[in-house]
C-alpha cells in the first residue's frame, strides 16, 4: 500500500509528478504538502486528514493504512505549499510507448487491433533516410504497411489519420496507474492522449 501512486501538484495545481504514498504522506505530516480531496479540491493538512479519515463512509471503497492508533485515507493527489516549478521528463522511445500513443489504432486506415495484427511502420521509410522518432513511427496493420511498402505515404496514396507527434501523457511522469485512479487524477492531467488500456 504505502509503494503505492499518489499525483503531485505544484503550488499553481499543475501535475507535475508522481510520488509513492509513503513520500506523500511523510510530505504531508512535515507541512510541505497538502491532501487534495478530488471530489470538491477541499485541502488537508496531516491532522485534519486524520480525522476526515475517522469518518466510517470512506472506508467502504477507500484504501487506508492502519496505524497502532487510527486507520489514514491514503491520499491520491497532493498540492506542494511552496514550489512551482516543472519537472519535465520525456517520453522514452519504446514500442509499448508507441501502442499507447496511437492507442491499438491503424493511422492509415483507421482500424483498431489487437497488437499481434499492427506493426509499427517508419512514415519516411528508413532506405530514404527516415529516422527511428516519435515524429516517423506510427502504428500500421499489416494491410496497410503492405500496401505502402518502401513509400512515403503520398507516394502511396496514403492519408495518415494524425500527424505523429511526441505524445503528452502521463508516461513522462513514469507511472502505470489503477483504473480507480483515472477518475480522481484526470481532473488534473490532460488525458487527451488516454486509453484505458494502459492501466492494465
Amino acid at each position: 500500500m504505502l509503494s503505492g501512486t499518489v499525483l503531485v501538484l505544484n503550488r499553481s495545481w499543475i501535475a507535475i509528478n508522481v510520488t509513492s504514498v509513503k513520500r506523500a504522506l511523510l510530505l504531508v505530516f512535515q507541512g510541505h504538502a497538502s491532501v487534495v480531496k478530488p471530489d470538491d479540491f477541499s485541502l488537508y493538512d496531516f491532522d485534519s486528514w486524520c480525522e476526515l479519515s475517522k469518518q466510517k463512509q470512506y472506508f467502504e471503497n477507500g484504501r487506508y493504512i492502519i496505524t497502532p492508533r487510527l486507520k489514514i485515507l491514503l491520499p491520491d493527489v497532493i498540492l506542494l505549499k511552496v514550489y512551482n516549478g516543472y519537472v519535465i521528463r520525456e517520453v522514452h522511445l519504446c514500442r509499448r510507448n508507441i501502442f499507447l500513443r496511437d492507442r491499438n489504432q491503424c493511422q492509415y486506415c483507421g482500424r483498431f487491433l489487437p497488437k499481434q495484427e499492427l506493426t509499427i511502420d517508419h512514415v519516411i521509410p528508413r532506405s530514404r533516410g527516415g529516422k527511428d522518432s516519435w515524429d516517423n513511427l506510427v502504428l500500421a496493420c499489416l494491410q496497410c504497411n503492405l500496401k505502402k511498402g518502401n513509400l512515403t505515404p503520398e507516394e502511396a496514396g496514403m492519408k495518415l489519420l494524425r500527424k505523429p507527434t511526441t505524445p503528452r501523457f502521463l508516461p513522462r511522469l513514469g507511472v502505470k496507474i489503477r483504473k480507480e485512479q483515472i477518475s480522481t487524477w484526470q481532473k488534473f492531467v490532460d488525458f487527451a492522449y488516454w486509453h484505458t488500456d494502459i492501466s492494465e
